[in-house]
């Protein structure tokens, strides 16, 4: 059967380009090795599906360290104002939460893909699930179709992958598409992990000191070997039995993985700022203070109101104080460096979690090789790509999925288009 558009992945892109493509009029097959769509979507924002984030577009860019600016053209189209106004004209109503997040308020994600489902149902898109496809057909410099791994052939005027990087491969992103995109002349950049819990061989991680101690309204600092400060993030943190995670820890992980590449070494610090809001010499002054108004109590119980009880018996130790002296005994050069560790108290990295377990996919299918505006090869006539297989990543909160939907609309209307 001749198709106009085969859509081969059924995620957040590939479920939106079968949107913009089937409502352009094209006659649209959808294809997926999996037994269900949107599996990926399904799970993300915590089950509750972050579906875009409220930022204005300048903004939202910057929160796409991976190429975000590629996405202007593609976000003048179908921007994350009109992802919004797009779920809420589908009787999904959405809430606005911390930092621009949007999220359903069902809080739950399977609304979110039950009707993007309904919606290319409704379009007349064509579903074909367990279906694993084998390759692209090409022919002439052009995309004709797909043969699946069972050896059924589908013909189209184009061909939009879709299928996603190599994070999260329980809900089929494995890579697939990559190969395909290198048999069409694509150059296909290093694929790392980024947004991925950091792992650390610290004698306090090791030993498991700080194992699920969680901090809120901190700032985590990357540093490279020179000393100078690579980034700095702001928000949560959790220390884990092989490092850390959460938020902070997750925004800072790409910028782990290549300074350790770049400077060819084993661990880059990281500094943890216990209280961003306020400098070391404000933090010596109100401890000092603490101390003072408790004059007779050990100083290890004058700072448990302050710090993470947990992690004061290494602050004290690492500042050569004793934990049972009073305030009267302080040195005060020793409750200085006390002052400076609260502000920056170091975690030697030396790494990752694996690709596979990271939330996104850094790198993927070269941009200069693809048209911003119709996200169509520059090499292979009515092949498109879409999605996390594309040298596109942000930060979690809503970025990822954005990209997702912006540039699979895209493709999807681009696609249709073709002759």
């Amino acid at each position: 059967m001749m198709y106009d558009v085969i859509v081969i992945g059924g995620g957040s892109s590939g479920l939106m380009a079968s949107v913009s493509a089937s409502q352009s009029g094209a006659k649209v097959l959808l294809i997926d090795k999996g037994d269900t769509l949107g599996r990926k979507l399904g799970i993300s924002g915590g089950g509750r599906c972050n579906v875009t984030n409220a930022k204005e577009i300048e903004d939202l860019i910057k929160h796409i360290p991976g190429n975000g600016r590629f996405l202007r053209s593609a976000l003048a189209s179908f921007s994350n104002r009109d992802i919004i106004d797009f779920f809420e004209g589908m009787g999904i109503k959405l809430k606005e939460e911390d930092n621009g997040r949007m999220f359903p308020v069902s809080d739950k994600a399977k609304t979110v893909v039950d009707a993007l489902v309904n919606k290319i149902r409704s379009q007349g898109v064509h579903i074909k699930v367990n279906s694993p496809v084998k390759e692209v057909l090409y022919q002439d410099g052009s995309a004709k179709g797909v043969r699946l791994r069972s050896g059924e052939i589908f013909n189209s005027k184009s061909v939009i992958v879709a299928v996603g990087g190599k994070s999260v491969p329980q809900t089929g992103s494995q890579g697939d598409g990559y190969a395909w995109a290198e048999r069409a002349g694509h150059s296909v950049t290093e694929l790392y992990p980024t947004e991925v819990p950091l792992t650390s061989n610290e004698s306090f991680i090791r030993n498991k000191e700080f194992q699920g101690l969680s901090l809120r309204n901190i700032s985590l600092s990357v540093w490279n070997p020179k000393g100078k400060k690579i980034i700095e993030h702001e928000g949560d943190m959790l220390f884990t039995h092989f490092g850390i995670s959460g938020p902070t820890s997750l925004r800072c992980s790409q910028y782990v993985v290549k300074a350790l590449k770049q400077f060819d070494v084993p661990t880059v610090l990281i500094t943890l700022d216990m209280f961003p809001e306020k400098t070391v010499d404000e933090i010596y002054s109100d401890t000092l203070t603490l101390a003072k108004n408790d004059a007779k109590k050990a100083i290890k119980n004058v700072l448990k109101g302050l710090l993470p009880e947990r992690m004061i018996p290494i602050l004290l130790s690492k500042s050569e104080l004793n934990e049972d002296i009073t305030f009267s005994n302080i040195p005060k050069q020793a409750w200085l460096n006390l002052a400076k560790l609260i502000k920056a108290f170091p975690i030697e990295v030396n790494g990752t979690l694996s690709i596979e377990q990271a939330f996104v996919t850094g790198g993927g299918v070269n941009l200069k090789e693809i048209d911003p505006k119709t996200m169509e090869s520059k090499l292979t006539k009515g092949l498109f790509f879409c999605g996390e297989i594309l040298d596109i990543h942000g930060y979690t909160g809503g970025y990822n999925i954005t990209a997702a939907f912006t540039t699979g609309y895209t493709a999807g209307i681009n696609a249709a288009a073709v002759e």
